[in-house]
């Protein structure tokens, strides 16, 4: 959601494309199968398809002095055809020339070039700085419709047109003249006869150019511009204009003036404005990670998808419940329904961020701990506030646990404190206070007897406690920052895992090693789950992959690759039917259990 026109309709009318991290996600819109477009190294930054829809052209960030790839797709194969690299950082943005003849580039801000790419050769034809050096940064490249040798750039007080010369190798640049050109292009649009282009401002007006002449003819609206700039513009065959805005309005616009006839209001700013069907349907996207459809003229919005827009802390399934799961992100918690891959509730604290879940056994409450260290209960259906624990914690509530009796549960703290507490009256009482660990508690798994519970710390230890008499049983210590512990089924053995890369086996009984094996090759462990039977269980971590090993043999048997940032929590669905593992770039992926 956070990247640039990059919510895209392909012309078959089928399907749309978006990135997400590293991958590019290509969506049936009826059937809702999603393609996966592996390659990049780090996040994708910009995307362009090609006006026949065969060609997908997408841009990365890189690392400072590094190249950032930008890669070649066959769209119908879903293969990578070339990795062309030049620009240095970023690539800011791409577009294809009408006949795809050509590829334009544009660099970011530490690089600064603009490039043109023989599409068939897959080689550079020439480059050039993309603004004048007393200008900012050019942010925005669009090609028109009748020409493969022009195009057009735009961005922070630069506004350029562009000439092709292809026998000499050159590219010649026109300063297009624009009164008070200090206000940002956040977005450009051709006509269809490529005689104006007009583009949306950081200042929230619409600007119209004569491609000929490079005057600016057009400044509007006058009055009620739209808020927090205009971020995405649509030109429709009826002549109107569909706006979006920073502030999170669509406007339908008509006239001379752009007079907003129709308005709706999304949540997010809009990034994306995609048309399907000759324009009887719009897409729109938000940087808060949400796929509306607005249908027109009648010009009513529709969700089609949501996400987490935020890194997501924790995953839980119901008890003996496959087909829900429960989410939790900076804002808010979320309840999704497996096989359609379907928010159905949202529960929004605004301002603070949700760190550690639970649903209780009976499933009469989801059981949360947050940033401002309280523990708050709500009702999985509604949403609705249950309880509230005030001060739990005095730095933030960072795990947390309920007895299979829904009448205690145990929290830990970003202190290390782990607190017992008595939930089944109206008080809310606090039982107990459990001192060990000197750094947040990361995980606690307790029992089935609800007799002991297992807790989890960053400062390298692992403390078994009766829950029962309120004492420390056994507590193991090693140079590593644990991230995740789990219960063996038959709870004589427990598996950590943490940011020495390493999956612990240990003995409860007397807390010494069983054994360690090479968990990851870059990076710590952060989740892990065991299946019922205790034969597999699963791990995610820094690495981005989701491994499946043989708990006997301590092997991996099976690898997901998916994520393209660091798995923070990963589970396994009630009776082995799915794995849902969840990362700090908001993405929640379900695979099928093998």
């Amino acid at each position: 959601g956070h990247v640039p026109c990059g919510l895209i309709c392909h012309p078959d009318e089928e399907h749309i494309l978006y990135p997400l991290g590293c991958a590019v996600v290509l969506q049936h819109l009826k059937t809702k199968k999603q393609s996966f477009l592996y390659g990049h190294t780090n996040m994708v930054s910009c995307v362009a398809l090609s006006r026949n829809g065969e060609l997908l052209a997408s841009g990365q960030i890189t690392y400072m002095g590094f190249q950032a790839d930008i890669i070649l797709w066959d769209f119908q194969k879903r293969e990578l055809l070339a990795r062309l690299s030049r620009h240095k950082g970023k690539v800011e943005g791409l577009a294809f020339s009408p006949n795809n003849i050509f590829l334009v580039s544009l660099g970011g801000q530490d690089d600064g070039s603009v490039i043109v790419w023989d599409v068939a050769k897959r080689a550079a034809v020439c480059g050039s700085p993309a603004s004048a050096r007393s200008a900012g940064n050019a942010t925005v490249v669009v090609c028109p419709s009748s020409s493969d040798h022009s195009f057009i750039t735009s961005g922070n007080g630069t506004c350029r047109t562009w000439e092709l010369d292809v026998t000499n190798r050159k590219i010649w640049p026109t300063e297009c003249k624009i009164v008070n050109l200090k206000r940002v292009a956040m977005c450009i649009k051709v006509a269809d006869d490529d005689r104006h282009f007009y583009f949306g401002t950081s200042s929230g007006d619409i600007l119209k150019v004569n491609t000929n002449n490079k005057l600016m003819i057009d400044c509007e609206p006058q009055k009620n511009k739209f808020s927090l700039g205009v971020t995405a513009l649509l030109l429709l065959k009826t002549g109107e204009f569909v706006v979006g805005s920073g502030g999170g309005t669509v406007a339908l616009c008509t006239g001379a003036n752009c007079r907003a006839v129709k308005k709706i209001e999304v949540h997010g700013a809009v990034t994306s404005l995609a048309c399907r069907d000759q324009g009887h349907q719009i897409f729109v996207g938000t940087n808060e990670c949400q796929i509306y459809c607005i249908q027109y003229p009648e010009f009513k919005e529709e969700l089609v998808a949501v996400a987490h827009s935020e890194a997501i802390h924790d995953i839980v399934f119901p008890f003996g419940a496959s087909d829900l799961f429960v989410t939790c992100s900076k804002n808010d918690i979320r309840v999704w329904h497996t096989p359609e891959s379907k928010e159905l509730v949202r529960i929004v604290q605004s301002n603070l961020t949700c760190h550690a879940l639970e649903v209780t056994r009976d499933g009469d409450s989801i059981i949360s701990g947050w940033s401002d260290g309280k523990i708050r209960a709500f009702t999985p259906r509604a949403g609705k506030l249950l309880y509230e624990i005030q001060d739990a914690h005095s730095m933030g509530v960072t795990a947390i646990a309920a007895t299979s009796d829904c009448r205690h549960v145990v929290s830990g703290g970003g202190e290390g404190q782990v607190r017992i507490w008595d939930v089944a009256d109206k008080m809310r009482r606090l039982v107990e206070i459990l001192k060990e660990h000197t750094a947040a508690v990361s995980c606690i798994k307790i029992t089935k007897n609800d007799q002991e519970c297992v807790t989890a710390s960053l400062d390298g230890t692992c403390a078994i406690w009766d829950i029962v008499r309120y004492v420390r049983k056994q507590v193991f210590q090693v140079k590593t920052s644990f991230k995740c512990v789990c219960y063996y089924p038959e709870e004589y053995q427990i598996i950590t895992g943490g940011t020495d890369r390493k999956v612990g086996f240990w003995e409860v009984v007397d807390g010494s090693a069983v054994r360690d094996v090479e968990g990851s090759s870059s990076g710590s462990i952060n989740g892990m789950d065991i299946t019922s039977d205790g034969t597999r269980f699963v791990t995610g971590g820094d690495d981005h992959l989701v491994k499946l090993w043989d708990y006997q043999e301590a092997a991996v048997t099976h690898v997901g690759v998916g994520h393209s940032g660091k798995i923070t929590r990963v589970k396994i669905s009630p009776g082995n039917k799915y794995i849902v593992s969840v990362s700090s770039d908001g993405a929640i992926l379900i695979w099928n259990y093998p």
